[in-house]
């Protein structure tokens, strides 16, 4: 268009009349040029403010208006383009341009032909398919993933063992890491992130991972919901996690690129090699990543390893002093007895806390319960099956109390009154087939010593023996009727606490 308007406004502005020198000044055929002025001509075009008004999109549709139509023909129905991108998007059925084609021309029988229709479905998905080429910076981003690895020997069985292979790779840099491990869970998923801050030495401002388990509980495109043992690496280590969108690879183009780099720089170069174990594969691994690093790339002229001297190991978060430890997490909720139970073993918390939810995070060593994110209690780690781990100020007082409480302790107290109320508390909790059935009996009756006075319990429980009832409400009553200070049955009289409890109470005598 910009050849059409240069030879009108030669033609109007600059007074040139020949077909030829128009032709020649605008690099193009006469009969193109003849052509032009007649179409302009024809179209009203005869002054240049009229040209220089319209758009190249204008002036084409006024110059051509028969071809200005790129479209397909108005008189056939488009299919709804959108619609079918979304039908071949869908995962629960195998949908196909062929089974959709059908059901359009059953729509509109006089549609488009089936090639015809695949062929405006390009046009209109090519319109779609752009790609965003991302610019690092140096410490910004490091991606990571898991693919199939290179399987070693069992030495015991010969039976061939699969592995995974964990990839990271910076955005700056291209920086590679490699590692193989047995499987993708947590704990070696958390490990490999370990050894690649460390292979670094240092930790990118956001580590971008995909959606795999021991990542991501809940996948979604706007809010995922981190797995919490990773999240705490991320915190321990000052970095961001930033997972890909679901089945967004482009999301994380750099490690899949990395992937791919590693499966054929690294795998495959072990190819001819037989391993029997996994940690003869990480030994050969090492000695190849150094070799992938230090390789000249051929578009940047640099390696991996001047790129990353240079831009990413300034700019990366400095490692902390300790290593992480990896530690579980669980929900556990407070039972009435104000414990909760985590692997079969049971840890006290605050009574206050009963039925209540809290956090149990787990290392080897120790146990931590935290509760809107404050610790309120802290165990070394047990693992006695059904075992209790309990501190006494985590119970109640009224059960702290209780478990102060011990037979020698009562007996003590009583001989604090004196011998005859030892006496007495000894033969109560003996008479009791567990001693702890008897607490509430003694405690009643030393506690009468604060009402009464300890000489007058004295007294009555010399009383109570003599007459071979050595009980609280024989105590209490004697008490209260003032009944201490009478005088003591005669000395051959048989008050022995050998005879209480049988039949013959009155003694020897009585029979006699």
């Amino acid at each position: 268009m910009h050849k059409i308007k240069a030879v009108l406004r030669l033609h109007l502005l600059g007074g040139v009349s020949s077909r030829r020198e128009l032709a020649r000044a605008a690099g193009c055929g006469k009969s193109a040029v003849a052509e032009c002025l007649r179409r302009a001509e024809s179209a009203g075009l005869t002054r240049w403010e009229l040209i220089e008004a319209l758009d190249e999109e204008a002036l084409f549709a006024r110059l051509y208006p028969k071809s200005s139509a790129l479209t397909a023909p108005a008189e056939r129905p488009l299919p709804d383009w959108t619609r079918v991108r979304e039908e071949l998007a869908r995962r629960d059925h195998q949908v196909t341009l062929m089974l959709l084609w059908t059901e359009y021309k059953a729509q509109h029988p006089d549609g488009y032909q089936y090639s015809q229709f695949t062929e405006l479905y390009r046009r209109f998905e090519s319109k779609l398919s752009c790609v965003l080429r991302q610019q690092y910076r140096g410490g910004e981003k490091g991606f990571v993933d898991f693919c199939d690895g290179i399987a070693f020997i069992d030495r015991t069985s010969g039976e061939l063992v699969a592995t995974q292979l964990f990839v990271g790779a910076l955005g700056a840099s291209s920086y590679t890491f490699a590692h193989a491990t047995l499987s993708q869970e947590l704990p070696v998923w958390l490990d490999c992130h370990v050894r690649m801050y460390e292979f670094w030495a240092g930790a990118p401002a956001l580590t971008i991972p995909d959606n795999l388990r021991a990542a991501v509980t809940r996948a979604d495109r706007y809010e995922a919901e981190l797995n919490c043992s990773y999240r705490e690496l991320a915190e321990h280590y000052n970095t961001c996690v930033m997972p890909a969108r679901p089945y967004r690879p482009r999301d994380k183009a750099k490690v899949e690129a990395a992937v791919l780099v590693a499966q054929r720089w690294l795998l495959a170069a072990l190819r001819h090699h037989s391993f029997y174990s996994v940690e003869e594969i990480n030994t050969a691994l090492a000695q190849l990543l150094i070799k992938l690093n230090d390789r000249v790339m051929r578009h940047v002229k640099q390696s991996r390893r001047q790129l990353y001297e240079r831009l990413d190991r300034p700019a990366l978060k400095p490692l902390p002093p300790q290593r992480y430890q990896y530690a579980q997490w669980k929900q556990v909720k407070v039972n009435i007895d104000y414990h909760i139970s985590f692997e079969d073993h049971f840890y006290s918390v605050p009574y206050t806390l009963i039925h209540e939810t809290l956090w149990c995070r787990a290392t080897h060593t120790i146990v931590e319960l935290l509760h809107k994110d404050k610790r309120i209690a802290s165990h070394p780690r047990s693992f006695v099956k059904y075992g209790y781990s309990t501190l006494c100020e985590h119970r109640p007082a009224s059960h702290r109390a209780h478990l102060q409480w011990t037979p020698s302790r009562l007996i003590e107290w009583g001989r604090s009154v004196g011998p005859h109320t030892a006496r007495v508390v000894e033969h109560v909790l003996q008479t009791k087939p567990h001693p702890e059935q008897g607490y509430r009996s003694v405690l009643g009756i030393l506690r009468l010593s604060s009402k009464f006075g300890a000489e007058r319990l004295e007294r009555a429980c010399e009383q109570a023996l003599a007459i071979g009832s050595p009980a609280y409400r024989t105590i209490k009553t004697m008490l209260q009727k003032c009944m201490e200070s009478a005088a003591l049955p005669e000395p051959h009289a048989e008050s022995n606490t050998e005879q209480l409890g049988t039949a013959n109470v009155r003694g020897r005598r009585y029979y006699h």
